[in-house]
């Protein structure tokens, strides 16, 4: 369990904690690509890290996320003219650009006057770049920025891959800790008695998947070793499979706030998540698929679109149909007859018992065992980074962008093999890079 001052440490992302000036230190999602569709199109509003943004896409194509109140009488320029390389407050025209410099003030006559203001005046910009269908920003200080991570789905064409993102009614930190919480498997997702089923709608393989969920369900206490890498951890967990076997589901953590999944045996499409606060209490989930080797089939997108493995069935505002006010649409007939839980879609289940945890889960109260090592280690590792911040020690994740280049997935091994061993077989090196 953590103390309550460890609890606290790990939950709160504002601008004044040291966990949020942790965040800040490395590139965030703020919005899918897909939401600023068109040049000089309607602005969003945008909260992340409690902090009350608005985005826009200016003419020249380039993301501007910039403070939300107009510097001259404080309007939202959230109903301003998103036009000709610009934002335009309504209220007195004063225009602004993607990177917050001033660009015009009608209503000051021409002359040194107007420009010594033009100069001075602005508003609070971030960073941004597009990459994997995802705007990124960076809302730390400038003298620290890095390069963005260089996750493989991010390197890959459009064809290869798909995102999406989902609300979720509770703190970043036990959303982030139930998608490395691997033992969970052997539970929340089954089936009650049809094995093949819960492959195809769970794990996106159907041809060998029946043994991978025989093994999950026959062995609910699998054994783990963590790894330390440059990006963050290496998380595997072993289970019993046929004699003289383990089958190994290996997951990865990257710094602050990203997971990669554990199903995808060689050639599968390849699954991972990304927390990210919008205040203490919710968070978005941004979330990717991939295939290094193939493009995704128009099934496959469909699949997703519809709510599939890490991807959720949403509206038109990204959150979840199946959510906390509705109690998931949980059918009680189901749960005795065909699934744990009675709730569908594996991203659901997740998030149910995420959010009856609490808008913000008291580990205070927690009792731990063998299968919540990768919990633990996690927790260690993101409260230790951001005390070290706190001691004006860097993370040296975040200098580090190709060491998010890693790969989670599934491997059958001998019993007597190491966790080592297993990720020289099944990626070719220690730490899963891709």
């Amino acid at each position: 369990m953590l103390s309550e001052a460890d609890n606290t440490l790990l939950t709160r992302t504002g601008s004044a904690t040291p966990m949020g000036a942790l965040f800040r230190r490395f590139w965030q999602p703020v919005l899918l690509s897909a939401e600023l569709p068109e040049r000089d199109g309607p602005p969003l509003r945008v909260t992340v890290l409690g902090e009350d943004l608005r985005a826009f896409r200016a003419s020249d194509g380039t993301v501007g996320l910039v403070s939300p109140r107009c510097p001259h009488r404080g309007a939202d320029i959230f109903f301003g003219r998103n036009e000709q390389g610009g934002i335009r407050c309504v209220y007195h025209g004063w225009k602004f650009a993607a990177d917050g410099r001033c660009l015009a003030i009608p209503t000051l006559e021409p002359g040194p006057q107007r420009d010594r203001v033009e100069a001075n005046v602005r508003l609070h910009a971030y960073p941004t770049r597009e990459s994997g269908g995802i705007v990124w920003a960076y809302l730390g200080p400038a003298e620290h920025q890095p390069e963005p991570p260089e996750m493989e789905f991010m390197t890959l064409p459009p064809q290869h891959m798909f995102v999406s993102k989902k609300l979720q009614q509770c703190n970043w930190a036990q959303a982030a800790e139930g998608g490395l919480d691997t033992a969970h498997f052997s539970f929340l997702h089954m089936a009650v008695a049809d094995a093949a089923d819960v492959t195809e709608r769970v794990m996106d393989r159907i041809s060998t998947g029946s043994d991978t969920v025989r093994w999950m369900r026959d062995d609910g206490a699998p054994r783990f070793t963590i790894l330390d890498h440059p990006a963050g951890l290496v998380l595997g967990a072993a289970r019993h499979g046929d004699p003289g076997e383990n089958y190994w589901r290996i997951s990865q953590f990257l710094m602050p706030n990203h997971g990669l999944t554990p199903n995808a045996f060689p050639g599968d499409n390849y699954h991972g998540q990304t927390w990210v606060p919008i205040d203490d209490e919710s968070c978005w989930i941004y979330c990717y698929s991939w295939n290094p080797d193939r493009p995704l089939t128009n099934a496959e997108r469909d699949r997703y679109s519809a709510g599939f493995s890490v991807h959720a069935e949403v509206d038109a505002s990204y959150v979840p149909l199946r959510r906390r006010e509705n109690d998931y649409l949980m059918d009680r007939v189901k749960q005795r007859t065909d699934s744990y839980t009675g709730i569908e879609g594996v991203s659901e289940q997740d998030a149910c018992i995420q959010d009856s945890q609490g808008l913000i889960a008291d580990r205070t109260t927690e009792h731990l065992g063998p299968t919540d090592l990768g919990v633990v280690r996690f927790q260690r590792l993101v409260l230790g980074a951001a005390r070290a911040l706190a001691g004006g020690e860097e993370p040296a994740a975040a200098a580090n962008p190709a060491a998010f280049r890693v790969r989670g997935g599934g491997a059958v091994a001998p019993a007597d093999q190491t966790l080592d061993a297993v990720m020289q077989t099944r990626f070719g090196n220690a730490f899963g890079r891709a």
